[in-house]
Order: C-alpha cells, then sequence, then structure tokens
C-alpha cells in the first residue's frame, strides 16, 4: 500500500496539482501510511514535512462537535432545548425573507426556536457569506462584516430558513463554539487544550500560532484565472473578536490523525477517555434522514464550482460530519463520516473498517479540482490496499 500512495501523491506534486501534500491513514493500532511531498511554499526551499502546520479551516467543525458532546455528557446542555437558554443572542436571530425596494433587509421570528442540534446539524437556518449571495446582499446593507473577519458582528447575520427546515451551511458551529465557551466560562483556545488537545497530546493544535507552529506552518495558495497558484500571506487573525469554532484552528497531520483515531476508538485518547463510547456512536447517526445534503456553489478564479463530493448519490449529515449513505465509488462504507477545510484538507473516518484517512494541502478555495482529484485516488489506492 505505501509503495502506491507515495506514487500517487509524488506525482500530484510533480504535474504541478499540488505545492505540497501530507497524507496519512490510521486504524485503532495506530498510524498505517504517513508521507510528505513537495514544499511548505511554491519558490521556497522548506519541504513538507510530516509535522507541517497547517489552517484546517472547517476541520474545526468536528473538534468543537467533540467539546459539545463533552458538556452534553455533563449533563450542561440539552440538545434539544432553545440554544437561547445558553446564549440569549441566539434567541434573536430572524429569518430574511427579501428586500425592500430601498435594498434593505426584510426580516421576521423564525417558526421555531434554534436548538444546539440544528447547530451541530447545519438546519439552524444559519449560512455562509461565501455561498450565498442572499446573505452577502445583506451585508452589503448593513455594513455586516465578512465571516472571515473574526469579528463578533459578523455572526448577526439573518437565517436563510427557519430552523429544522432544511441543511445550509453555514456559521451554526461558529455559535456552537460561543455555547461551548458560555457554558464553560472558558474561551474554546483554553477548552480545547484542557479537555480535548492535552489528553491526546495535541501539541501543535491552536487558534493562536506559537512561534514553533509558525516556524512550520505552510503557505496557502490561490488559484490564478489560468489555474496556476500563487503564494498568498493568509493567516488566520491572530487577535480575533472570537475564536472561531466553525474554521479557526491550525493543525498538523500527526495531531489530527491522533483526533480521528480518539473518534475510531469510541472516544479514547492517550492517556484519558475524551467522550464515552456511546456518545460517538451518537455523534455517527444520520440526523437529517428526511433531507439530502445539497450541492455548495462556490466562486473561484476559474469558473463556479459545485462542491459536491459524490454527485448523484445521496449523503447526509450526523452530529457534525458528512455521512455517505451510499459506498463510495473509491471503497468507502456507508455510514462512513468526512468532512474538510476551505484550503483544501481533507478527511474520512470508516467506522465499519476502523480506519482513517487524512490529505492536507493548502489551496483556496475550496474543493479544487486537482486537489480533489488526488485524494480520492488516495482514498482509492488505500481500499485497494486493503
Amino acid at each position: 500500500m505505501s509503495a502506491g500512495l507515495d506514487r500517487i501523491l509524488a506525482a500530484a506534486v510533480e504535474r504541478g496539482d499540488l505545492p505540497g501534500v501530507v497524507a496519512t491513514v490510521a486504524t485503532r493500532d495506530g498510524p498505517l501510511y504517513e508521507g510528505a511531498f513537495g514544499r511548505r511554499s511554491i519558490g521556497k526551499p522548506e519541504p513538507m514535512t510530516s509535522d507541517t502546520v497547517f489552517w484546517i479551516a472547517s476541520m474545526t467543525k468536528a473538534v468543537t462537535t467533540v467539546a459539545v458532546m463533552q458538556l452534553v455528557e455533563a449533563g450542561r446542555i440539552d440538545l434539544d432545548a432553545p440554544a437561547s437558554r445558553y446564549l440569549g443572542a441566539l434567541g434573536e436571530a430572524r429569518v430574511l425573507e427579501g428586500f425592500d425596494e430601498a435594498g434593505q433587509p426584510r426580516l421576521r421570528p423564525p417558526k421555531t426556536a434554534i436548538t444546539t442540534r440544528h447547530l451541530l446539524t447545519h438546519t439552524s437556518g444559519f449560512g455562509y457569506d461565501f455561498a450565498s449571495s442572499a446573505i452577502r446582499q445583506f451585508m452589503k446593507a448593513t455594513g455586516t462584516p465578512s465571516s472571515a473577519s473574526a469579528k463578533n458582528a459578523s455572526l448577526a447575520i439573518p437565517l436563510l430558513a427557519d430552523p429544522g427546515e432544511r441543511f445550509n451551511y453555514g456559521i451554526s458551529t461558529d455559535w456552537a463554539g460561543k455555547i461551548v465557551e458560555a457554558v464553560s466560562g472558558e474561551d474554546l483556545e483554553t477548552y480545547f487544550r484542557r479537555h480535548i488537545f492535552d489528553p491526546l497530546g495535541m501539541a501543535d493544535t491552536r487558534f493562536v500560532l506559537g512561534p514553533a507552529q509558525q516556524a512550520r506552518r505552510a503557505t496557502v495558495h490561490a488559484i490564478r484565472e489560468d489555474a496556476s497558484f500563487v503564494a498568498t500571506d493568509m493567516v488566520v487573525e491572530q487577535q480575533p473578536e472570537f475564536f472561531s469554532g466553525g474554521g479557526g484552528l491550525y493543525s498538523t497531520a500527526p495531531d489530527y490523525r491522533t483526533f480521528l483515531t480518539m473518534l475510531l476508538e469510541e472516544g479514547r485518547g492517550r492517556d484519558a477517555r475524551v467522550l464515552k463510547a456511546e456518545t460517538v456512536t451518537a455523534m455517527a447517526v444520520d440526523q437529517i434522514p428526511h433531507m439530502t445534503m445539497p450541492e455548495m456553489k462556490l466562486n473561484s478564479p476559474t469558473g463556479l464550482r459545485d462542491t459536491n463530493f459524490f454527485p448523484g448519490m445521496s449523503q447526509g449529515w450526523s452530529l457534525g460530519f458528512l455521512v455517505n449513505r451510499e459506498t463510495s465509488p473509491e471503497g468507502r462504507p456507508a455510514g462512513s463520516l468526512a468532512w474538510g477545510g476551505f484550503a483544501n484538507t481533507l478527511y474520512w473516518i470508516d467506522l465499519k473498517n476502523g480506519l482513517a484517512g487524512l490529505f492536507m494541502t493548502q489551496i483556496v478555495p475550496y474543493f479544487d479540482p486537482r486537489a480533489i482529484a488526488a485524494f480520492k485516488a488516495f482514498e482509492a489506492e488505500v481500499y485497494r490496499g486493503l
């Protein structure tokens, strides 16, 4: 298996499909494969290494979900209670019905209250500005800052639908992170470190980079109109007004592999149990069986991009994860969990075979066709090797 995986990743870098990549596979017993190819930044000599630090963006959502579920276990959060019980601002959310002749938003109260379960399953009604023209129009009309600004005011956007009505991928997990802070009395950086990262030995995973992590950070690359890559100076805001539970973390492949292995191990960490086994089982259950996750339409320099891992296949969402409802062409069994980050960091968790895979590069925007092709080839080779 290792030789085949090496060939796939090395070839992707040699073709210029990726500036650099780190990928790894683990079972419940530990690492099965790890490889690093290419460079941390185009035009610079530093090679990709296994301890390279990546912005993992929406892979943060899984960590925030674990934090919420720890507090559910402790009896401090009820997933189905109004979330305003923990965070009053959520009781002020309004549904966007359109805009008047002057371009001002028309808002109404939601028909039902937002719950924490709605937040974890992206059925709260909240969206993302980069995936919704209506939200962008609202932001322009009201002066609301972008979700990338790390400003509290960026969360004051309206709902696109009533809670529970449909799946809208968006800032819901940022609000879930705010609930963790309100209930625990700790900011997310502190809570994650004390209750997740330290017990698991994830020393390089954090919102605010230290000198050691900064020295090993991979550059985020943008895509030109001719599809070539250009290095950027993009770094997540290091003095944010709030820590983004939806997308603010940095990590390394070994660190995040440890996190994925914990889930494979039903909540057991290196030195402590992070979650109960029954909680991990509950997190894997498809929460939207009556819905299917829709494609997201993203604008990119090379045109409109549809983000859909499995075209033509029904896909659900659990407490924090994409669920494929059918066996994938690459061999991933139905009921597996997965997601990724905006800079094309990607993972899957195969609970049936006790297997997790992780693929990390730094290209924006999300779902770069070359990165996705390399990831799918990588995954297919893993299953061929089994």
